[in-house]
């Protein structure tokens, strides 16, 4: 690999101008997206690195972007924004930026204190990862620094989001527990949570109604409280036949409740969870799921992220990303 290669290599070898490639390499426009893909990945092969330090003094860019994640959904075991985090690193990469992951405390959150690589100028912008209050929403609108929300989203008009279809993907893993013979079908969830619970709660419920099944509430099953705190899942009295979880995590839980309360999966019940994590594998038996594409998630919005850095009037609203059912030993077929 040759040290100390300059844009004009990388335009040699390619037989371009030197302004071509530094519009490429600075995703601003003027190149197609065929030709900026070929000068970036030439640029990758041959060595070439950024003078980020140079080029953030002169252009007034810090060439970070701050990832923010709830406290709550963070934990000791690999999580599923540990996982959304990476592809998000990744993603940056892409651009030359770099990631700044900042944990919002609960107390931070309910006092609505910025992040301090906010106050200290060390980012460009913020990419939300999962649910946080609307009113911190706000203030950070209020902040007049370029925002993407992923994986949540308001009924705040301001908000240009990257979600999973969430709707549809439980509305086709809804169908697909009805089409197995399962009629009594539970939802495990709080409705009040986050807007990803709710929209696959939604999901479930446009299957039932397509199918002519009641809703039974004694089939809402709560799993955690107003902080999004896990509390204990209580069993209805009378057993469904199939527990639709709104996670993969949440789905693990209740495996472990069914065993010891004297239930097979699933012979005497089925069990299917949401976002094709870990906890998907670790439960025995393995776990019928939605994938979530993470990579793609994680793509559409670092690109988001950086036409609004150099645009600030950019706006992209809900963009929705299909998952896909992936079909394992946790559903019998009655």
């Amino acid at each position: 690999m040759k040290s100390g290669v300059t844009m004009r290599d990388i335009a040699d070898k390619l037989g371009i101008s030197v302004v071509t490639v530094s519009k490429a390499l600075s995703d601003k426009e003027g190149v197609g997206e065929e030709l900026k893909r070929k000068i970036k990945e030439l640029a990758s092969e041959m060595g070439y690195r950024m003078n980020v330090m140079a080029k953030a003094m002169k252009e007034g860019y810090t060439y970070n972007i701050g990832i923010i994640v709830a406290e709550r959904f963070t934990g000791v075991s690999p999580s599923f924004y540990q996982q959304f985090h990476q592809h998000i690193v990744k993603s940056l990469e892409e651009y030359r930026y770099s990631a700044i992951l900042h944990i919002l405390s609960a107390q931070d959150e309910e006092q609505f204190v910025m992040p301090w690589i906010y106050q200290e100028k060390k980012v460009d912008g913020f990419i939300i990862l999962g649910h946080i209050h609307k009113s911190y929403i706000e203030m950070l609108h209020q902040a007049d620094t370029p925002v993407v929300f992923l994986d949540f989203y308001t009924d705040q008009e301001r908000m240009d989001t990257v979600i999973t279809d969430n709707f549809y993907a439980m509305y086709e893993m809804t169908n697909y527990l009805i089409n197995c013979g399962h009629r009594k079908i539970a939802f495990v969830g709080n409705l009040y949570s986050t807007s990803s619970i709710q929209d696959r709660f939604l999901g479930y419920y446009k299957s039932l109604l397509e199918h002519n099944l009641k809703l039974d509430e004694r089939y809402i099953i709560n799993d955690r409280d107003e902080r999004g705190r896990f509390i204990d899942i209580q069993l209805p009295d009378e057993m469904p036949t199939a527990f639709v979880c709104n996670c993969d995590q949440v789905a693990y839980e209740l495996m472990i409740v069914l065993k010891a309360n004297g239930y097979k999966i699933p012979d005497d019940c089925s069990v299917v969870g949401f976002d094709n994590d870990i906890f998907s594998t670790l439960c025995e038996p393995k776990l019928t799921t939605v994938e979530v594409n993470m990579p793609e998630m994680a793509r559409v919005a670092a690109k988001f992220m950086i036409k609004k850095v150099t645009n600030k009037s950019s706006s992209f609203g809900r963009v929705l990303i299909k998952g896909k059912i992936i079909r394992r030993e946790s559903v019998k077929k009655l």
